[in-house]
């Protein structure tokens, strides 16, 4: 059991908390730190998992640990407003380890490719490789630019109280649903034809899930830029995450329980009043805030009736939940430097047909992977030699499709059948031979190994198709007005990555908006937020 909180069962029963946040995700300790410390409310998050933290926690065996989420974030500066927030939530005891002048390495075949720190160094190093493309490649980066400008307009409406963003919204995010209601690849075959070169653009994909021909192009310019000035690790693991996180909500009076599995959100006179827990308890709070992701939240969490009633249940039914993955967990017994293991993360592609491959893989299981991201924690934080002396950890990560384990459904964690097994063995043989064609030299060096599947993000996380990023990224996602904190249901809210966007510094900002929204009706304590994030 983590050290961190406390199990539901052994907590005893108080009902005198001002809110209740469903779900320890990123943005769900957000919005509880972010209460807890500006607005003195007493916040209690119930957690399904044995472990705070979504997806930002780590799993230890005897001799190694593992992230499960967290492999990399930019930036952490404390300048910037991402720095602001975690230094805020986290009272400054979060440290971040520089990953280096090259972040992340994209591999087609046999051709390599660095992205450098620096938005210079990386245009620079881009048209070294394609001298043809010069014109392009500063076009693409206008357009990057357009999106993200324009970008603090469209999260900004989502924060409005909902009748007066019923009046200007459409008017705030215009700018930005010219570019963010394209595709990524219509976008930029407006400005090239090069197909290696969109491979090359488009490479870090995997951060949120979707290939050029389906995502929007915000996502790819978010997750684009958001790297510009580096990446970096938490020192310590991710785990540390959650750990900087928890005491400053006990320090307003809140609580963070694990294995505390809401069943369903009590809704009294049209507004929720509080949860019931699976064991049939209840506990009260006259604010609730869903981090379970708006597929449970609207459509397992609710009463049916009340779905219905509220004009929510048809919500889930306009979008698609975002991509399932595979992920091997393996240890070895020397240390990352004995290895010959560096910090960068591998993108390794069979070669630039990134939608073609991705479509067979997610027609047949046993054709090539369409990618596969390696990362090597143990290279990257520099704590990890002194809690795992003389071993190392790497992370091999696939896109797979939500089908290839249906059959398994329903069956019971570590209780699956020999099929079952015997897939995973076959999925974790396959990927140990895309790491060992990248370093040869760790073969016969890997001392342990499990590999996890949809199934398990199912069982720990709750999402029915073991999605990893929420709802998907596409042209429709960001033009559904619908995903914000405010719910149409008085004293219930959403917060995490279904309200910005994936990935660390997504969920963290729907937080923020979440946080933001809930202090609507106590304006001075919503303008001590924002003074604080503005730096004023």
């Amino acid at each position: 059991m983590s050290s961190l909180a406390t199990s539901y069962k052994r907590s005893g029963n108080n009902d005198d908390y001002d809110a209740i946040v469903i779900g320890s995700g990123i943005g769900g300790l957000t919005t509880a730190a972010l209460l807890s410390r500006l607005a003195g409310l007493r916040v209690l998050v119930l957690e399904r998992h044995y472990e705070p933290g979504g997806f930002t926690h780590t799993f230890k065996r005897p001799r190694f640990e593992w992230d499960v989420g967290v492999h990399y974030i930019g930036s952490t500066h404390p300048k910037t407003l991402l720095g602001k927030v975690l230094g805020l939530i986290t009272d400054g005891t979060l440290e971040w380890a520089d990953m280096g002048d090259v972040y992340d390495r994209l591999i087609f075949g046999k051709d390599v490719y660095d992205l450098p720190r620096g938005k210079k160094a990386l245009i620079l190093s881009l048209k070294e490789r394609f001298p043809d493309d010069h014109d392009a490649i500063d076009k693409y980066f206008e357009l990057l630019q357009q999106a993200l400008q324009s970008s603090g307009l469209h999260f900004l409406e989502k924060a409005l109280p909902p009748a007066l963003a019923d009046l200007i919204g459409p008017k705030m995010t215009a700018q930005f649903n010219v570019l963010a209601g394209k595709t990524t690849r219509e976008v930029l075959e407006g400005i090239t034809k090069n197909e290696r070169l969109i491979a090359v653009l488009t490479g870090q994909w995997g951060d949120y899930g979707l290939p050029p021909s389906k995502s929007s192009f915000a996502i790819q310019a978010m997750v684009a830029s958001h790297y510009f000035n580096g990446a970096f690790y938490p020192v310590g693991g991710s785990g540390r995450i959650a750990e900087s996180i928890v005491p400053t909500i006990e320090e307003g009076g809140g609580r963070v329980l694990i294995r505390a599995e809401v069943d369903q959100i009590l809704i009294e006179d049209k507004r929720a009043v509080g949860v019931r827990m699976s064991d049939g308890s209840t506990i009260m709070a006259p604010i609730v805030i869903s981090d379970a992701g708006v597929f449970n939240t609207f459509n397992r969490l609710l009463n049916p009736q009340t779905a219905r009633q509220f004009g929510v249940d048809k919500i889930g039914t306009k979008i698609e939940p975002s991509a399932a993955h595979i992920c091997l967990y393996m240890g070895l017994e020397n240390t990352a430097e004995e290895l010959g293991l560096k910090k960068p993360n591998l993108w390794v592609y069979p070669d630039d047909r990134l939608e073609a491959n991705l479509a067979a893989a997610n027609a047949d299981p046993k054709s090539k992977m369409p990618v596969v991201y390696l990362s090597f924690p143990s290279a990257k934080d520099p704590d990890f030699e002194n809690r795992f002396p003389g071993r190392s950890t790497i992370e091999a990560i696939t896109i797979m499709p939500y089908s290839w384990v249906k059959k398994w459904e329903g069956t019971e964690w570590k209780r699956r059948s020999k099929d079952y097994e015997a897939f995973k063995e076959e999925m974790a043989q396959r990927l140990m031979e895309v790491l060992f064609e990248q370093h040869p030299q760790l073969r016969g060096k890997i001392t342990h190994y499990e590999l996890s599947t949809p199934l398990t993000t199912q069982h720990f996380a709750g999402y029915q198709h073991g999605e990893i990023y929420g709802i998907d990224h596409t042209p429709e996602r960001f033009k559904m007005r619908a995903l914000r904190p405010q719910t149409p249901i008085a004293g219930l809210y959403l917060t995490g990555q279904d309200i910005a966007t994936c990935g660390v510094a997504g969920g963290l900002f729907g937080g923020v908006l979440c946080a933001a929204s809930v202090l609507q009706k106590k304006p001075n304590l919503l303008m001590r937020v924002a003074a604080y994030f503005l730096g004023s």
